[in-house]
């Protein structure tokens, strides 16, 4: 278990880089089960990030990342490493790794893609989310302690119940301090909050963490909001699933899924 690191405080990003791949946290990355953790939201945005700078070939998209948590997410000093694992000219997967206190706690790998014109194809089945002007302020802190969750505007769509919701997301808080991040970067920093905004049970009774992400996109995301439309399954022997269709404003762009594990407290 990591010891507890004290945060940097500051009003307006999640990092502060520190060069040579490290950054330092702040307290708007403090996650939801515990505040001295980071939330893998920001976490995936970092990782997201580091991906795109290594990989720069802007003939190349994202297509799938897959995130594996492999420890507790300590606030405090992390360090990023970057590589290609399968280049290609038309395909490659590139995989980042967060390290803190001497060991890996998430891995990343990314499939990028060679772009192509098929912009007389483009279709999908999916239907549009109803728009972020027709949602209502959603109190999530009134669930979820952290500074990540309070660091988020989140708007509810009608017809929320357990284990159902739509809404939408965005923040004003930059990934990294004085430095610029992509627009792909800044979309995967909310993703991770699917599993809290529909959750089937009190999460005071029942922790149900993620201990993975897994986005898939068929299209480049825009803009600041997120949209999220999930779905929250429980299974009989400990194990649930979070599933979302992912959105922008001008309408669906992927999915992405969370495998949880269920543990009475």
């Amino acid at each position: 278990m990591f010891a507890k690191v004290a945060l940097v405080t500051d009003g307006g990003f999640y990092y502060l880089a520190l060069g040579g791949g490290r950054y330092r946290s702040t307290e708007h990355t403090a996650g939801a089960w515990a505040t001295d953790q980071q939330h893998m939201g920001p976490v995936s945005g970092l990782l997201t990030e580091a991906i795109e700078r290594h990989s720069d070939r802007g003939d190349l998209l994202t297509s799938r990342i897959a995130f594996d948590i492999l420890g507790v997410i300590p606030s405090g000093e992390v360090e990023i490493s970057v590589s290609v694992i399968r280049p290609g000219r038309t395909i490659e997967l590139v995989e980042a790794e967060m390290h803190a206190g001497g060991r890996a706690v998430v891995r990343a790998t990314a499939w990028r893609l060679a772009t192509t014109d098929t912009a007389d194809l483009a279709a999908t089945g999916i239907d549009r989310l109803t728009g972020p002007e027709s949602a209502v302020r959603w109190a999530g802190s009134e669930v979820w302690d952290g500074g990540f969750i309070r660091s988020l505007d989140i708007r509810q769509l009608p017809g929320w119940r357990p284990g159902r919701g739509q809404v939408w997301i965005r923040t004003a808080t930059t990934l990294i301090d004085g430095e610029p991040s992509c627009p792909l970067a800044d979309f995967m920093a909310v993703v991770d909050t699917a599993n809290g905004i529909a959750v089937r049970t009190d999460p005071a009774d029942l922790l149900f963490p993620n201990t993975d992400l897994t986005v898939h996109l068929f299209r480049r995301p825009g803009g600041a909001w997120l949209g999220l439309d999930t779905t929250v399954s429980f299974g009989a022997d400990g194990v649930g699933l979070t599933a979302s269709v992912l959105h922008d404003e001008t309408g669906p762009v992927g999915r992405a899924a969370q495998t949880l594990t269920l543990r009475r407290r």
